[in-house]
């Protein structure tokens, strides 16, 4: 049995600073082993971060995302790149969080530094497959990255 873990300020400054330092602007907290039925994880954000829209294959791939600090965008697509519907998440606003059934095409716009969310899916790991990244957006590292990133944002003005 492993000691409990606790989610607190500490932990939160320690993710906003690696998340700040990672060149990819995001850093994981993660509570569970990569083969565990549940995963759970914090996640430190920072605005630079591009989370590309995907979706997660599976009938046991939904995913609940909660604010625990700052402030996110969510958005939908359909199957053609289309906003079904945008959110705005925010820690102690009239949204914190969203759960996300499994085939769903969506992506995060982080709009206030050091946000932090708290992540929960089943397991286990299994990187990103075919069909569940979006042929219509760019790819982390591609070119055009910055662009579709600040159409993102420019959802959320």
């Amino acid at each position: 049995m492993t000691a409990p873990s606790f989610l607190d300020q500490t932990l939160f400054a320690e993710l906003a600073e690696k998340a700040a330092a990672n060149p990819r602007g995001r850093q994981h907290h993660n509570f569970h082993q990569m083969e565990d039925a549940c995963h759970r994880m914090v996640v430190g954000l920072q605005p630079d971060t591009y989370v590309p829209p995907h979706r997660h294959l599976g009938e046991n791939k939904a995913e609940t995302l909660l604010v625990l600090k700052g402030r996110l965008g969510v958005l939908i697509f359909d199957e053609s790149g289309g906003v079904l519907s945008k959110q705005i998440l925010q820690a102690g606003g009239d949204c914190l969080g969203v759960d996300l059934p499994a085939g769903v095409f969506h992506s995060l716009v982080v709009l206030e530094a050091d946000s932090l969310m708290f992540e929960c899916k089943a397991g286990p790991y299994r990187p990103v497959g075919d069909g569940e990244l979006a042929h219509w957006a760019p790819r982390e590292g591609e070119a055009g990255v910055a662009e579709y990133q600040a159409w993102m944002r420019a959802q959320f003005t």
